[in-house]
């Protein structure tokens, strides 16, 4: 029975310091406001910024994943080191945990070196990016096709001067209807379309939407190529993507460490063998005059430090870029969150000026049997009001700054991890911010508040 009276009474004595709280809040509106204003702001900052930085994250993040998941990419950096087409099937069937391929032809006019072919459907001219692919493509790039089907191995195999376009460029055609079994000209020689890709999204899938795709072997020939200069494959899980990335390694360490050993056997005092490189095609040393007397070393990649091939997995390049963006918006949250600091440090002193106003009010208060705890909880209220007001009107006003940003071109969210640092900072900042200023006007003796006032 003690108990439950106990509770009744803290209850009621609860009640009645939120309602004294309350009229405390709303009988000086101005000073409210002004303290209110300052919490706002505070959030607004930490909402907006931080759903900028996650815009950012997120729009980095999804550029990399519209170019395929578990997908990696063998580049070589030097014509030196350039692959034939046969090494994308051969890396298929050497590597574990490679369940695709393709070569890659990004195409360009031999004499110009320009990446812009020129094109011509019907009676219109203009010049667009060709890229030459296997079949395997739509699989690799985790891109479907909108109408048509994609060029077969056979397509491939023969050379056949068939086309696929990107969105954009469908989309140009025909005033949006398929241009599929048509035909355009691509550098001179008639093409027929075959299908139209779907639309990845602008800046999206490495601006395919604005490319037309061939096969590699037409590309080559465009570019009148031997080789390649780059291989996409694919995984079918990140595991099997970090296991093909070490064997990969280790294939064109060999393939590289056994270049060096191959050049200088084309030095004078050698026998000038040349071979096989585990399998690969070796590459020879440049005519002996090119490279001059006094510095034998010059132009050599090796001692420059530059990497003749890279391999690089997009599933590392999105968690680096993820958490990179992650760091980012952490940063600009903690920034705008010393606005949230300076909004609680305008409570305390408000509240301390109430302190000082309202010592009459705390007299007869405890004149009249309030507990200093009754005192202490009341003022407390009063600043976490304070605070979850700031922080509902902070959140407006953020989610409008949020909105404004993106209408103007920016990549913003609203992110709920900036919410609830906002609120969590805000509340803590006002609770702990009115510790000070509810001791002191709980710890008033009734006579002193009297007097006082």
């Amino acid at each position: 029975m003690k108990k439950k009276g106990f509770i009744s009474s803290f209850l009621v004595r609860l009640k009645f310091s939120a309602i004294m709280a309350a009229n405390g809040v709303t009988s000086n509106l101005l000073r409210t406001f002004l303290t209110v204003l300052g919490i706002a702001i505070g959030v607004a900052a930490v909402v907006s910024l931080m759903g900028i930085g996650e815009g950012a994250r997120q729009a980095v993040v999804a550029q990399f994943e519209s170019l395929g998941q578990n997908v990696i990419v063998i580049k070589a950096n030097f014509k030196e080191y350039n692959f034939s087409a046969a090494d994308a099937a051969d890396l298929q069937e050497r590597v574990e945990g490679i369940e695709y391929t393709t070569p890659v032809v990004n195409a360009f006019i031999p004499k110009t070196n320009s990446k812009k072919i020129s094109m011509r459907w019907r009676r219109n001219d203009f010049e667009l990016e060709v890229l030459g692919v296997n079949n395997n493509y739509p699989v690799i790039r985790d891109h479907k096709l909108m109408s048509g089907n994609f060029f077969t191995s056979l397509h491939v195999k023969q050379s056949a001067p068939v086309a696929v376009l990107g969105y954009n460029v469908a989309m140009s055609f025909l005033n949006g209807r398929s241009p599929v079994g048509q035909i355009m000209k691509i550098n001179g020689i008639n093409y027929r379309i075959v299908g139209v890709m779907a639309p990845k999204g602008e800046g999206n899938g490495d601006g395919i939407d604005d490319k037309v795709i061939i096969p590699y072997t037409s590309a080559m020939r465009i570019s009148e190529l031997k080789n390649v200069d780059e291989i996409w494959a694919k995984s079918n899980s990140s595991d099997d993507a970090e296991l093909a990335m070490v064997q990969l390694g280790r294939i064109y360490k060999r393939k590289i460490s056994g270049t060096v050993i191959n050049t200088n056997a084309n030095q004078p005092g050698t026998d000038g063998n040349t071979g096989e490189i585990g399998g690969e095609v070796s590459i020879p040393m440049p005519p002996e005059e090119e490279v001059p007397e006094e510095n034998p070393n010059e132009g050599n990649i090796f001692t420059k430090g530059e990497e003749p091939i890279t391999i690089t997995s997009l599933n590392q390049l999105v968690e680096q870029a993820d958490q990179a963006n992650r760091v980012m918006s952490l940063l600009l949250g903690g920034i705008a969150a010393v606005s949230l600091l300076v909004g609680g440090i305008g409570i305390m002193n408000i509240m301390l000026v109430a302190v000082t106003e309202r010592t009459g009010e705390i007299g007869v208060r405890r004149a009249l049997g309030a507990k200093q705890e009754d005192l202490l909880i009341q003022f407390l209220l009063e600043a976490i009001y304070v605070s979850i007001i700031g922080c509902f009107v902070g959140i407006i006003m953020g989610s409008f700054a949020v909105n404004l940003a993106t209408r103007y071109g920016l990549d913003a969210v609203i992110s709920a991890q900036s919410i609830r640092i906002a609120l969590g900072v805000a509340l803590s900042s006002g609770l702990l911010f009115g510790v000070y200023p509810a001791i002191n006007a709980s710890s008033l003796p009734p006579v002193e508040a009297l007097k006082r006032s």
